[in-house]
């Protein structure tokens, strides 16, 4: 196909959007429409712009998008608009739904849109959607300061803000949308907006947890914590139903300075691990305590006295110290859910060590999040983020091999999952895979959804932005 007059017209036509008949895309033309880079398939860079972090998608768009600046989203978005192509946004690439790359369409990557712009004094930032969370929070520490985003650093800041943002400062200072003060985004329409609480405040609530359905946020400004030197790290216990469960206890017991995650998993060969708890069930726990050290190791006693631990790297460190290393082109394959609770027991960690033993992918794990804290004391109606009441947020994941069957394992963890739940369908956004529509539907309250659903048809009524979990707009329109 010529790089010159390129087809718009998808592979499989699966590319293509809404009734109008695509047009063609002129490559030269795009070139000198915009300021970013503009790559066609065979030149330098397309394979890395179209893998994403999880493995298991082998798409080819027409032509990938670098944008260098909000103009150029918008006149990107105007051309997926014009022509019918599919779109797709990509900020770090890791949607496990595949969402950031399309077959045959446009990709959007915004990873050379990196500016970032910290003011100490008023503890605020300005950063553009191509940072990773990782690069944000080292830029803050060396004022002594942090936004809090997750536990990963290569997350691109864009995916997890819109979500919502559950992270290791979440019980302290609430999710990442609580320290969103104003963001700039591109409409459907080519439009670029400022909205806040008092601009645009429709839109500004929507795109606190209503994810990327209403347009492409190029720039977040975000409220800084005073957050320098915290105790945190890994703390590695082995997994009895009385661990598990004496450690959701105290977690729930914990100053508001801690947070917790606990990943109930079989053992890899740590080399700081004895080989003998190689391949055995532990709890491998990470612990951040964002205050001074004292207090911080107080906090921390109870997880330790729950039994001799079998690793201790819990320490006082700075906070970006706090993100694992991640080594390039690592690209899992596997499948999860995710679901909220109000309690894990004793029974529930029994039945979590029993399914783990059964299950025959190369890792599974039942990973448990204490919430609650200042995150709870948000109103439920302040942010399109719903369930701040519930108490404990589970995923359950498994990571196998491109070749295994994955239905096997997609059945094991549904058939957990379900048994977790204790009939509560509720569900987080972000870490909902490719599971459907109605599942979409479970990331929110009704009333929620309803309001998601009428602004959405206000902003992007022909549902040009519907590669993410997708919230139709109220005519109809959704993706062929």
């Amino acid at each position: 196909m010529s790089l010159d007059n390129m087809s718009a017209t998808s592979r499989a036509g699966s590319g293509s959007h809404g009734s109008a008949a695509a047009q063609e895309l002129s490559i030269p033309d795009l070139r000198a429409a915009i300021k970013g880079r503009v790559i066609a398939p065979g030149e330098p860079g397309y394979d890395e712009s179209r893998t994403t972090f999880y493995g298991g998608f082998d798409r080819h768009p027409a032509v990938v998008v670098r944008a260098a600046d909000a103009n150029d989203v918008a006149h990107v978005v105007l051309l997926a608009r014009e022509t019918g192509m599919e779109l797709a946004i990509r900020s770090g690439g890791h949607s496990s739904a595949g969402h950031s790359v399309s077959d045959g369409g446009i990709v959007l990557d915004l990873g050379d849109m990196r500016s970032l712009d910290i003011d100490p004094e008023r503890h605020t930032a300005w950063a553009e959607a191509g940072l990773t969370t990782g690069e944000y929070t080292s830029a803050a520490s060396a004022y002594g300061l942090a936004t809090g985003f997750g536990d990963t650093g290569s997350v691109g800041i864009g995916g997890i803000t819109l979500g919502g943002g559950f992270g290791y400062l979440a019980r302290k200072y609430g999710l990442t949308i609580d320290d969103l003060l104003a963001a700039e985004i591109v409409t459907a329409d080519g439009q670029i907006l400022q909205v806040d609480a008092e601009t645009y405040p429709d839109l500004f609530w929507a795109i606190r947890g209503g994810g990327g359905n209403f347009g492409v946020v190029t720039r977040f400004q975000y409220r800084l914590h005073d957050v320098d030197t915290i105790v945190g790290g890994m703390l590695l216990l082995p997994a009895t139903p009385e661990v598990i469960s004496g450690f959701v206890a105290a977690a729930e017991a914990a100053p508001d300075e801690l947070s917790t995650i606990a990943n109930v998993m079989v053992a890899p060969p740590f080399p700081f691990l004895p080989s003998e708890y190689h391949g055995q069930l532990i709890v491998m726990a990470m612990l951040v305590y964002a205050g001074e050290v004292e207090a911080g190791q107080r906090a921390i006693a109870p997880f330790r006295a729950l039994t001799t631990p079998l690793a201790d790297m819990v320490r006082s460190m700075h906070y970006p110290e706090i993100y694992p290393h991640e080594e390039g082109g690592y690209h899992p394959v596997g499948t999860a859910r995710t679901l909220f609770v109000d309690s894990f027991d004793v029974q529930d960690a029994k039945l979590a060590i029993e399914r783990l033993k059964q299950s025959t992918a190369n890792m599974s794990v039942v990973q448990i999040r204490v919430l609650g804290g200042a995150m709870a004391r948000v109103p439920d109606d302040a942010t399109a983020f719903g369930y701040r009441q519930r108490r404990i947020m589970v995923n359950v994941a498994t990571l196998y091999s491109p070749t295994d069957d994955a239905s096997v394992h997609a059945a094991w963890v549904k058939d957990l999952s379900d048994a977790l739940s204790k009939g509560s369908a509720d569900a987080y956004v972000n870490f909902i895979g490719d599971e459907g529509a109605a599942r979409v539907h479970d990331a929110y309250p009704q009333k929620t959804w309803d309001r998601l659903v009428a602004i959405k048809t206000r902003y992007d009524p022909t549902n040009l932005f519907h590669l993410n979990q997708n919230i139709p707009p109220s005519n109809g329109s959704a993706p062929l």
